[in-house]
């Protein structure tokens, strides 16, 4: 199992700015069944980097599970999950989708080969990467 996810979100609906300001939020809003089954497997204690979709397409923070996924609170779709998230640090710089797709590291991450997909898991290689990247 994972101990690294890569959390999508629109920077105009929620972005990393915003769980900073928060302190915490419930990830919720995920429907793909991939990212469910994925979102679902997290757990408390896993790092969470938050990558913003639309004109960014890039990794700008690191976050923490507060808590293992658990069931929709809202409860209108049993199979919907959330889960709770804070915020770590936000990235020295952006690591973009364009020098992602340069890395060869990154080759087989479903980021560059399942780009609509909202959750994923991350191996410590690519997380390596990333953190390097992004100059840590």
């Amino acid at each position: 199992m994972a101990e690294c996810w890569l959390f999508k979100t629109e920077p105009s609906a929620y972005s990393f700015a915003h769980l900073v300001r928060d302190k915490r939020t419930v990830w919720d809003g995920v429907k793909n069944p991939m990212a469910l089954k994925y979102l679902r497997q997290v757990r408390g204690g896993d790092t969470v980097l938050i990558y913003h979709t639309g004109d960014e397409k890039a990794v700008v923070g690191i976050g923490k599970a507060l808590g293992d996924a658990y069931a929709d609170p809202r409860g209108k779709d049993e199979r919907l999950a959330v889960v709770d998230v804070a915020p770590v640090a936000a990235l020295p710089r952006p690591v973009t989708l364009a020098e992602i797709k340069r890395n060869p590291t990154f080759r087989e991450w479903q980021l560059v080969r399942l780009p609509r997909l909202s959750v994923m898991p991350v191996s410590r290689e690519q997380r390596a990467a990333v953190e390097r990247l992004a100059g840590d």
